[in-house]
């Protein structure tokens, strides 16, 4: 359970076991008709699950982040719950719109208790397994937070926008890769291994840098900004 009740942010689209209200999802917009199938992931997809507080599971580490606990299991759903921290004097609210590069260089990739996160950051947000802050567009895990809910399928700066909570944007960038023949596996909300394999073939198509994740450009070229 999260420690405090707060409000949750307003999405433009409910994820998959998404407790915030629903409304109509927006539609991808095809670049060209692909109907090229792209490979299966190694690893199924599994169904939408809810984060359960259960420190002593076993994770498989694969990313350089403390602990090592990114799971290499393909995409999990998220149920997005937000700390809404009200603006308050002195937390970081900057949410100009940097590129992938300077988020990254921005990324606070350290751990730090939930005052610490609450002192410095806005708006921070559980969503499926680990929680995220939001910085200049972006959205990032928040390492800490909560040691009970540290599963991150994807350890870096996941990009956002019109409010979107991250495996919202996650599931409208499937639903157009999907719909472009890119993407095979379930429409779940998180940015796994099948995920990342199709956003990087669909990178390298469109005359992108084939970096597998969800940044600006690329969320324009599917036409969903």
């Amino acid at each position: 359970m999260v420690a405090a009740a707060v409000p949750v942010l307003n999405a433009q689209q409910a994820s998959p076991g998404q407790t915030t209200a629903a409304t109509p999802q927006q539609s991808a917009k095809p670049k060209a008709n692909r109907n090229k199938p792209f490979p299966q992931p190694n690893v199924g997809p599994s169904q939408p699950t809810t984060a359960k507080k259960n420190p002593g599971r076993d994770k498989k580490g694969t990313g350089n982040h403390p602990g090592g606990n990114e799971k290499t299991t393909d995409d999990n759903a998220g149920n997005g719950k937000a700390t809404d921290n009200n603006g308050a004097p002195g937390k970081v609210t900057n949410d100009n719109r940097d590129s992938y590069a300077d988020a990254m260089r921005r990324y606070r990739h350290e751990r730090h208790d939930q005052d610490w996160w609450k002192r410095n950051y806005v708006v921070i947000v559980l969503v499926g397994g680990g929680y995220y802050y939001r910085d200049s567009g972006y959205w990032f895990p928040a390492w800490g937070f909560d040691p009970n809910y540290e599963s991150y399928d994807y350890d870096g700066p996941i990009y956002t926008y019109g409010n979107l909570l991250p495996d919202q944007v996650i599931v409208n960038v499937q639903h157009a890769l999907k719909e472009l023949g890119y993407y095979q596996g379930d429409v779940t909300g998180s940015l796994g291994p099948g995920t990342r394999r199709a956003l990087a073939a669909y990178q390298a198509d469109s005359g992108l840098e084939a970096t597998g994740v969800v940044d600006e450009p690329t969320v324009r070229a599917l036409g969903l900004i």
